[in-house]
């Protein structure tokens, strides 16, 4: 797929370019931003630059995961970053971060809801989830804020620099958005016994 931007009321989102690379090198040098990623740490220029100049378009050409830089939509600086991947029958994974001195102000939680409606309304996407690190509380606030339902833990769910992690899950489904779903859903009905 070509890259595609998406704008909201305060945000422009569009595929990272090569003159993003001196923005994406600063802000993940932030000791958060790694600990809560599976960002290289530490993080250097060659890691942004293979990012930028690699993985960000050989995603979008083999559809295989649609990241985006997050910037104020009047222009100015890097706020975050977000993308779409782990495509797999219908479903996709959401994944961020946020620069630090621009946390706190509901830009990623609105960043979020454009790519979920993207992802429900042009990709064909079911279902869309969530996941994090148990005890990154903030990135689980962004997913609650932009109506993701957690639906519990995975053990040993995230591979992260060379360690097994438990991971939160969730997911946010087009009904939650009041859009339509490309599929029926049927919960299950359980009886009183639960049988």
């Amino acid at each position: 797929m070509e890259p595609v931007t998406l704008t909201t009321e305060r945000l422009l989102l569009r595929a990272f370019s090569p003159a993003d690379t001196d923005e994406v090198y600063a802000a993940c040098q932030d000791p958060e931003i790694q600990r809560w990623t599976t960002m290289p740490s530490p993080y250097a220029r060659a890691d942004a630059e293979g990012f930028i100049g690699r993985m960000v378009p050989d995603g979008w050409r083999l559809d295989s995961e649609y990241t985006f830089s997050v910037r104020p939509r009047a222009g100015g600086p890097l706020l975050a970053a977000t993308s779409l991947h782990h495509p797999r029958a219908g479903c996709w994974e959401v994944g961020f971060w946020t620069g630090k001195e621009h946390r706190g102000r509901g830009y990623m939680t609105e960043a979020v809801h454009a790519l979920a409606h993207w992802a429900f309304t042009r990709l064909g996407c079911s279902r869309l989830e969530w996941r994090a690190e148990v005890g990154n509380t903030a990135s689980r606030a962004v997913a609650e804020k932009a109506g993701f339902t957690v639906e519990g833990t995975l053990r040993a769910g995230l591979l992260n620099k060379g360690t097994l992690r438990d991971t939160w899950i969730a997911s946010l489904l087009p009904t939650d958005l009041d859009l339509p779903s490309p599929h029926p859903y049927l919960p299950p009905k359980t009886s009183p016994s639960g049988v």
